[in-house]
């Protein structure tokens, strides 16, 4: 959060808008310092995030306020804040993946086959190693689930060793909504690891920089999926609240520093995502007043009904962030996993 309102912050600065204040933290001012015309402050709640309070956000008649300025501006100012938070993530990962880090490696084999399954149709059968999915080596069962959602109701070729010693390109269509306890391919691995092992894993700038992306890309490729799935009756997405990620980031710290650093930064992308929707009180939200008023040749909507609108989707959004922490309590009071 601090570095997707420090793009807030730097556009508005450049854009010659007055920068009231930048706090780091909501809630009780536990230290500040006026440098120039803006108020840099540290609050009691500082791990909850920050925040940019430009001047006359919803009123044009204060000079140098942010609704002063044109749309191209307003929009830039806008948008800073979500490119910081996707940019954040290339960066956090290419040094993640730069890190050493202990990757577990193991012989994918296939225990049991669910019959009349896209697996069992495409010709896998129990004992029958996988290879690759998608032309992607895999190292671990985790790769295997990783790559047949990335291409759930797409068609998927998989490349197996069979107990010959054989191989065998098997092409299947990954179910969207699959019955309960059988996962899209209709498989079950063994439960204990076969030849698990645990190696050291780092790569070269060179490397890291192209793979961040392509991570962040299969990112979203994996909540694309997972909404497809869920419009077709599969099961809901995963949310988890400020609880859900304390508990995630102790889980992260325990697997050691590479891990932490990658989860800091799919945070921070999910932060982007989600702040360029088109939703009251966000970034997006925003940006969709600025584009209306483009559409209507510089007819704005009027301040206080922008400011009442935003009003609202920030109660909402709190409501919904409590309503999503209250469930996340219940989970750890009765000891759920995540």
């Amino acid at each position: 959060m601090l570095v997707h309102e420090g793009g807030h912050f730097v556009a508005a600065k450049l854009s010659g808008i007055k920068v009231e204040e930048f706090a780091f933290g909501f809630g009780p001012r536990l230290f500040s310092r006026r440098r120039g015309e803006t108020l840099y402050s540290l609050n009691l709640f500082f791990p909850l995030g920050a925040f940019v309070k430009l001047s006359g956000e919803e009123d044009p008649s204060e000079p140098r306020s942010f609704a002063n300025k044109g749309p191209a501006v307003r929009f830039m100012v806008l948008f800073a804040g979500p490119l910081m938070s996707a940019i954040l993530p290339i960066v956090l990962l290419t040094i993640a993946f730069m890190v050493p880090r202990g990757v577990a490696i193991e012989d994918v084999v296939i225990e049991d086959v669910v019959q009349d399954s896209p697996a069992a149709m495409a010709g896998i059968e129990s004992g029958d190693y996988i290879v690759s999915v998608n032309g992607h080596q895999v190292q671990s069962r985790v790769d295997v689930t990783y790559y047949v959602y990335l291409s759930l109701g797409e068609k998927t070729t998989i490349l197996l060793k069979k107990v010959d010693g054989t191989e065998k390109l098997a092409t299947l269509v990954p179910r969207l909504a699959p019955p309960e306890g059988q996962g899209p391919l209709g498989i079950e691995f063994y439960e204990e690891p076969i030849n698990l092992h645990i190696v050291s894993q780092s790569y070269s700038i060179l490397e890291a920089v192209p793979k961040s992306v392509s991570t962040l890309g299969e990112a979203f490729g994996l909540i694309i999926s997972q909404m497809r799935s869920w419009s077709a009756g599969g099961s809901a997405p995963s949310v988890g609240g400020p609880v859900a990620i304390f508990q995630l980031t102790g889980d992260a710290n325990e697997a050691g520093p590479s891990y932490l650093i990658q989860f800091a930064a799919m945070l921070s992308f999910s932060l982007a995502i989600i702040n360029i929707l088109p939703l009251p009180a966000l970034d997006g939200g925003r940006i969709v007043f600025v584009l209306l008023e483009v559409v209507r040749r510089g007819k704005r909507v009027s301040p206080r009904t922008e400011g009442l609108v935003h009003l609202v989707g920030f109660a909402m959004l709190i409501g919904l962030i409590l309503v999503i922490s209250y469930y996340d309590i219940l989970r750890v009071i009765r000891g759920g996993s995540l």
